[in-house]
């Protein structure tokens, strides 16, 4: 459905993560994008970003004030999927199947910590880089050059948006894997059945999974007050409160 002009997809976590599953088996390069109120109120006026969205093959419902637009406009999901979420059930189902896994993003060293803590709890992860990186489209040729060579299956890229977004819209198709089934630290999964690459932009969830921040316990999250406790936690973030702005548009729409 559309919210605002913007497209999201009804989707499941678990449809989700077999969406991702078929997509890598298939081939080629896939973009996932993880929509709330500021994505769809930062596309009203920005339409470099609304293209990214609307050429996006998945954008999941990320964020209770998504759910409550589709439900004001009779069209209900049935399930947030957030990328905070998401990102552990991948790498689940990554470390089971024999997928590549790139962290790409944060501050300092976070994804290497999210992604050592993301083999611990799921032995058999196989971690294919992990490196702060940058946004900048300067700086996209070594980074490419890197990651292409590290034959990845699955990229989580945390930058924020929309700088995450504009990052994989400008070189996810850069970067499809170039993999020598010959080389023994390559498993027969990702040499024969795991040719795509898929990738999707998580925000802060790094820092979620390293506990370098405290996500919004889940009293707070069934409530829709996550937002609120990344505030309280982030003052400088109310510069990126569109809520109110949000709501009256769709009660407009509706």
């Amino acid at each position: 459905m559309k919210i605002l002009d913007v497209r999201v997809d009804d989707v499941t976590y678990a449809e989700t993560v077999q969406w991702v599953s078929d997509k890598i088996v298939a081939g080629g390069t896939h973009l996932i994008t993880t929509v709330n109120p500021e994505f769809v109120m930062r596309a009203q006026n920005d339409a470099a970003f609304a293209n990214v969205l609307d050429e996006a093959e998945l954008n999941v419902p990320d964020g209770v004030g998504v759910l409550w637009a589709a439900k004001r406009m009779r069209q209900p999901m049935r399930e947030r999927v957030a990328g905070s979420t998401l990102l552990p059930m991948l790498c689940e189902r990554a470390a089971t199947v024999g997928w590549r896994v790139f962290f790409l993003g944060g501050q300092g060293n976070v994804a290497a910590h999210c992604a050592a803590r993301m083999q611990t709890r799921y032995p058999g992860l196989v971690v294919a880089g992990a490196m702060a990186g940058s946004p900048l489209p300067q700086d996209d040729l070594a980074l490419i050059t890197h990651i292409r060579a590290t034959g990845p299956n699955l990229i989580f890229v945390a930058y924020g948006a929309p700088k995450q977004e504009f990052w994989l819209a400008r070189n996810l198709g850069k970067l499809k894997n170039e993999v020598d089934s010959s080389n023994s630290s390559f498993s027969i999964f990702n040499s024969q059945f795991a040719p795509g690459l898929v990738g999707i932009g998580v925000g802060g969830a790094f820092d979620f999974i390293t506990e370098t921040k405290k996500r919004a316990p889940e009293w707070m999250q069934r409530l829709g007050l996550e937002w609120l406790h990344r505030l309280i936690q982030e003052p400088w973030r109310w510069r990126r409160q569109y809520w109110l702005l949000f709501v009256l548009q769709v009660l407009l729409k509706s």
